[in-house]
């Protein structure tokens, strides 16, 4: 009867806080204004939000293989994830205050008198239970916002996931388009030999000066100068690859040679306001301003009294061999009020600071939002520009060529000095240099697009 009675006490206990808590209120994030459309949305009729694997668009399997093992290799990633774990662990913890707290004790004494009598042995065992009546919603509030943190995090690491995969395929890009270029410097290296061929026949033929042939010897070694510079670019380009794959750099080579296979996907967004279900960091903020939310809750109801329920259920007895005889059964409930007094204003103090912390992630979560429309609006402007350069310098890099072939033939036949050979080869030079950098740039901003546009990634429960 006496375990009965403690059970039916705690129950109803445990029943009536269920009733009396209050769960924080849940609030919805702050309204941004959001503009019509992207103002460089293109013309497509069925706008297309970048998919999962927007890394395969680019049609090179290598980039492909490259993306999976960062993606289980990445050092930032797997930190990510500890990060995860953490949160959840301490949202379980932060569920631990809405259950009742069991604790058993024992205790055992014998007592031997010094003159005379017998020796006497006692015992004292049970079970101490307490509980604290979450009647203002204080504990509730404290898992909302463990849970919150924990939404947090997973967006964190998603948005991580988006950074290094982003990272791995615009550094892949690099290396490629360094290759291309050191390919081109050779190739001026070889055209610049070639015409140094030229100048010491017509110098032994007695058409070129020694002048001439010092020009020339000259352009060659400046071609050749800019060889080393582009090995050590492709060669950090490399290593930096390799740290975003969780490599060491000298274990770590990229097999592809060029950009000649990489193809250049399209991808177009639709209205700016379906950002806020497709960027984890947005969800990451609004995850954060949930948080702070209940910490205000916990906060405010730390300035109210808290009742505590404990219960007592054990037995004594002059022996521990006794020590579950039901006449020894002792059971006891109890009820305390828990009131603040006087704290120096601490607990005021903290409820400010939760309030602050809390209007610093509405304007945190604004101005997560407006970067993001932002990001957009660049990298849809950036590839406009971009596509209207590579137009007009593909021309010019016709011509270019044009000029500097024109200006061999008429070298040889006398018809132009050495000068002006020079002049059109450094023309070209510097154009095919400057489209291979342009090209580069094109495919880069498709990839800061994709990036801007959360990377295919989406709430699952939107």
């Amino acid at each position: 009867m006496r375990y009965r009675a403690l059970t039916s006490t705690l129950l109803a206990c445990a029943a009536l806080a269920g009733c009396a808590s209050r769960a924080p209120i849940a609030e919805p994030p702050p309204k941004v204004e959001l503009p019509a459309g992207w103002t460089a949305a293109g013309t497509q009729d069925h706008p297309a939000w970048p998919d999962k694997n927007w890394w395969q668009r680019f049609g090179s399997p290598e980039l492909t293989q490259l993306v999976d093992e960062g993606q289980s290799s990445n050092l930032e990633l797997a930190g990510a994830l500890a990060r995860v774990r953490q949160a959840e662990a301490e949202a379980r913890i932060a569920g631990v205050s809405l259950l009742p707290n069991a604790t058993f004790y024992s205790d055992a004494n014998r007592a031997v008198p010094l003159r005379s009598g017998s020796a006497s042995t006692s015992a004292d065992s049970g079970v101490q239970v307490s509980y604290e009546v979450d009647f203002w919603g204080r504990n509730k509030a404290g898992v909302a916002s463990a849970e919150a943190s924990l939404e947090a995090n997973r967006f964190d690491r998603q948005t991580v996931a988006l950074t290094v995969t982003s990272g791995i395929v615009s550094t892949y890009l690099q290396v490629l388009s360094l290759r291309d270029r050191l390919a081109v410097a050779r190739g001026h290296v070889a055209n610049a030999e070639h015409v140094l061929a030229l100048v010491e026949a017509q110098k032994n033929a007695g058409a070129a000066s020694s002048l001439d042939l010092a020009r020339q010897r000259s352009a060659v070694a400046q071609q050749k100068s800019k060889i080393p510079d582009l090995v050590q670019q492709e060669r950090e380009a490399q290593a930096a690859l390799a740290v975003l794959l969780g490599k060491t750099p000298q274990t770590f080579s990229v097999g592809q040679q060029g950009l000649d296979t990489i193809s250049l996907p399209e991808v177009s967004p639709g209205l700016p306001s379906e950002l806020l279900s497709r960027r984890p960091d947005i969800h990451r903020a609004e995850a954060n301003l949930a948080a702070a939310n209940a910490n205000v809750a916990v906060a405010r109801a730390n300035l109210l009294p808290s009742i505590r329920l404990t219960g007592a259920m054990g037995t004594q007895s002059s022996a521990l061999l006794s020590l579950l005889n039901a006449p020894n059964l002792l059971a006891n409930v109890s009820a305390s009020l828990v009131a603040p007094i006087f704290d120096g204003g601490r607990l005021k103090r903290e409820r400010d600071l939760a309030v602050a912390r809390k209007q610093e992630l509405i304007q945190v979560y604004r101005a997560t939002v407006i970067a993001a429309l932002s990001e957009v609006d660049t990298a849809l402007g950036q590839i406009r520009s971009l596509d209207e350069q590579r137009r007009l310098m593909t021309a010019e890099l016709e011509q270019a060529r044009q000029a500097y072939d024109l200006a061999e033939i008429r070298y040889k036949t006398g018809a132009e000095d050495l000068m002006t050979v020079l002049d059109t080869q450094r023309a070209l030079s510097d154009v095919q240099n400057d489209i291979g950098i342009l090209k580069l740039k094109r495919l880069q901003a498709t990839v800061s697009l994709y990036k801007a546009l959360g990377g295919g990634w989406q709430d699952a429960s939107t």
